[in-house]
């Protein structure tokens, strides 16, 4: 199991934001998301499967990344939502 941050950025007409949504929560155990076309989740799947989900809902010109992340991590967000990703990303 692995930690990802997933990023995305839609930039044609009759975009599909509702199915690029549900193929990333598909294909996770666990995610969050505290930040606009963001995610951060929990999967068995490696960075290339997982954007095999989902690039058949993008465009040309949009944008998507798939990153690995570590236990090792800071940022500015709420304390309850901290002690989520401790709990249900990296446990």
């Amino acid at each position: 199991m692995a930690a990802y941050m997933i990023t995305y950025d839609l930039n044609s007409q009759g975009q599909k934001y509702t199915d690029v949504i549900k193929a990333i929560k598909d294909n996770s155990l666990a995610w969050c998301t505290f930040w606009k076309s963001s995610y951060l989740i929990k999967s068995n799947l490696t960075p290339d499967q997982i954007v095999d989900k989902i690039k058949s809902h993008l465009d040309s010109n949009d944008t998507l990344i798939v990153i690995e992340v570590k236990n090792n991590y800071q940022g500015w967000l709420k304390e309850d939502d901290w002690k989520w990703i401790k709990e249900n990303i990296f446990d």
